[in-house]
């Protein structure tokens, strides 16, 4: 399922406790040796920082972006570089988006809304990409998939109905904790609008007042443990709790629910062989399906004009190929939309999805290997269940039983703006055969559906600012492998030999450099000038 689903619960975690190619240049931009020693950012971040942290430079600004101002501003300057056609493998994407519109694959080979498949691919109309999900949304997770099915012959059922038992009741216990939250915070302002004549009050002005009402007093005390949490308001506190309820109720109601059934593409699931289902509307169903315009904008949001965000890569087009619900993927669909992309022309691929079971796992690392075979990068979010996925696999995964299945595949963990023992955001997955590198995933600012903005944090947040880098070093230097990029990818990062905390567990502290192949965080100024040099 998208990566970031669980993030929506860390923006209330606060609230729930107080209610209950240039000249030649050194590789490194600094010695490794000073890299641990820079002084710490203790300010908090500016706007402008907030929303565009990841482009900024560990060295130049103590904030653990991938350089890629630095990168434009010093080596790509006014260089266009090769088109490259990046394919993102997720929910929906709004490509009517101000800031993405300019920057879609179109097929040109296809004549639109005729209803025939002119350039014979096996899709009918597909103009910008393919939705292999046609009319459905939301969808069960796959260890519910399983367990609904009855077949107890499964080798994966046992495992599927634990997951089943333990997790439905977590979110059971989690609806009744945030619905008393909700009602407290809501509460809360209600009494404070009141008090106060306004509902756009600040917190400045709870603190100013004095009372002897009990109530008054204790909105007050939970309005200052809700600012003390980094929410901006008491209104925006009210509508977060109230988001995250709705993913609570859509875990229950759907993801969770063994008699939903939300496939509507009357294929056959099982059958490989039976392809062509779905159609050629790549846009999402609606506003809240925002997680592939998300990652869409972290990639080639159009650059430098006024608008929202900057992408990573500046010569790129964005296919869509809507295969992400609401709930877990299909293997299926994976497969095929990892073939469509490379049949197609992509020369990287982004996957900001991952599972724990996955059923037909030969089918999708078939696909993989495949898109390695056409010289295409495929990058994948590591997961945000602050696990060892070295041990507990989250799928797609290219390192199994000890055997790599592609060397064009990067798995990406995710790092918060913080630098520090807190530069590995809580929530990222980590693993030293299965986790290659890291890259900027918490609070990151990007599109969203009807030409909005907002932060998300999760790895599927930072495999796209990677798979930016490598569609950026592919434009810039065409005649490198998807394997040479991959390795300038993770050869070129910056390592940290200092110790980080670990999944969110500040008993949990190990050195940076065990949590990754690489041991490193992206750069893309150090990429380009390694690349430049091959």
């Amino acid at each position: 399922m998208k990566m970031n689903k669980k993030m929506i619960f860390g923006l209330v975690a606060g609230t729930l406790l107080a209610v209950g190619c240039g000249s030649p240049a050194p590789i490194i931009s600094t010695p490794i040796e000073n890299i641990d020693t820079l002084p710490l950012k203790v300010s908090d971040l500016s706007d402008a920082e907030a929303k565009n942290w990841g482009h900024l430079d560990l060295v130049k600004d103590t904030i653990p972006g991938m350089s890629v101002d630095r990168a434009y501003s010093e080596l790509i300057k006014n260089k266009k570089g090769t088109k490259v056609i990046v394919a993102v493998i997720d929910s929906g994407i709004d490509i009517d988006h101000e800031d993405l519109d300019g920057v879609i694959w179109t097929n040109k080979d296809e004549i639109p809304n005729n209803g025939k498949d002119d350039d014979n691919n096996g899709y009918v109309d597909d103009i910008h990409g393919w939705n292999f999900l046609g009319d459905g949304y939301d969808e069960q997770l796959e260890y519910v998939r399983i367990i609904a099915s009855g077949d107890t012959n499964n080798p994966l059922y046992a495992s599927a109905q634990r997951e089943y038992d333990e997790q439905y009741q977590v979110w059971l216990g989690r609806k009744t904790q945030y619905e008393q939250i909700f009602q407290a915070v809501k509460g809360a302002h209600e009494t404070l609008t009141a008090h106060l004549g306004k509902s756009d009050y600040t917190f400045d002005e709870v603190s100013a007042i004095k009372t002897e009402n009990q109530a008054l007093l204790q909105a007050k005390g939970l309005a200052q443990n809700v600012q003390a949490n980094g929410i901006e308001s008491m209104s925006s506190a009210v509508e977060e709790i109230n988001d995250a309820l709705e993913s609570i109720n859509e875990r229950l109601n759907f993801n969770l629910n063994k008699e939903f059934s939300g496939r509507k593409t009357g294929d056959d699931i099982n059958d490989i062989t039976d392809t062509g289902y779905g159609n050629g509307n790549v846009s999402p169903v609606k506003a809240s399906e925002a997680h592939g315009t998300h990652v869409a904008g972290i990639i080639a949001a159009e650059r430098n004009n006024g608008k929202g965000a900057n992408g990573v890569a500046n010569n790129v087009e964005i296919m869509s190929i809507r295969t992400v619900p609401n709930g877990d993927e299909y293997d299926k669909d994976v497969a095929l939309a990892i073939r469509y992309a490379v049949d197609n022309g992509a020369k990287v691929i982004n996957g900001s999805f991952g599972k724990s079971f996955s059923p037909r796992s030969e089918w999708v690392r078939d696909a993989i290997k495949y898109a390695a075979s056409k010289d295409v990068v495929f990058v994948h979010a590591a997961g945000n269940d602050s696990k060892d996925i070295d041990v507990e696999p989250n799928y797609p995964a290219d390192n199994l039983n000890g055997a790599e299945v592609s060397d064009t595949y990067i798995s990406v963990g995710a790092l918060s703006p913080k630098y520090g023992s807190k530069v590995v955001a809580s929530f990222s997955n980590y693993g030293k055969k299965n986790v290659d590198i890291y890259a900027p995933g918490g609070q990151i600012y990007s599109t969203v559906p009807e030409n909005e903005y907002e932060k998300n944090s999760g790895t599927s947040m930072a495999a796209p600012a990677v798979a930016g880098l490598a569609a950026l070093i592919r434009s810039q230097y065409p005649n490198l492998s998807a394997k040479q990029v991959k390795a300038v990818i993770l050869d070129s990062g910056i390592p940290l030999s200092t110790k980080v905390i670990v999944g969110g567990d500040a008993s949990d502290v190990r050195p940076f450099s065990e949590l990754s192949k690489s041991g490193k965080i992206a750069n893309a100024y150090n990429a380009l000038v390694m690349a430049s040099k091959l």
